[in-house]
């Protein structure tokens, strides 16, 4: 068999793949959105390492799931259906806002928030979102979860 004909075959084998694996990413983007509320999230783990404001190391971009008693996290160019993190609601203590500076602007979605929030066990963190997303997030994080009967007076 020529040689070309390989490189044919090959590069036919690898268009398929490509095809593939953005029809999976966009299943997996609907799978999600199934299973509740979804909005783009873009988190920065690297919240405590000394940096200077405007920093565009640590985003990654993602998709935050609420459900009734935590936050899911999951990474938008990933194949797993499984969250790679998780709030709990009641422990995360959002400290304050800010608009994207310098190089960050690039790195986000354009018009996001970053909210910097600490979490129960010391840990810190930043989130991107919108300012409608934003908006949900603090009604969520304020409100009671279902089933903890706030509302029954004694």
């Amino acid at each position: 068999m020529p040689i070309w004909l390989w490189v044919l075959d090959s590069l036919g084998v690898l268009l398929v793949l490509a095809i593939l694996a953005v029809l999976g990413l966009g299943g997996r983007r609907r799978y999600l959105a199934r299973g509740g509320s979804t909005f783009d999230l873009s988190v920065n783990r690297r919240a405590e390492a000394p940096r200077e404001e405007g920093d565009p190391r640590g985003w990654t971009l993602g998709v935050g799931r609420y459900n009734a008693s935590h936050l899911e996290w999951f990474r938008t160019f990933s194949f797993s259906p499984r969250p790679v993190l998780r709030f709990e609601r009641g422990h995360v203590e959002v400290e304050r806002r800010r608009t994207p500076v310098g190089s960050e602007t690039y790195a986000l979605h354009a018009g996001n928030t970053i909210v910097e929030c600490s979490l129960d066990d010391g840990a810190r963190i930043q989130l991107a979102l919108s300012p409608q997303a934003l908006t949900g997030l603090l009604a969520w994080l304020e409100s009671s979860p279902p089933g903890r009967e706030v509302n029954n007076v004694i």
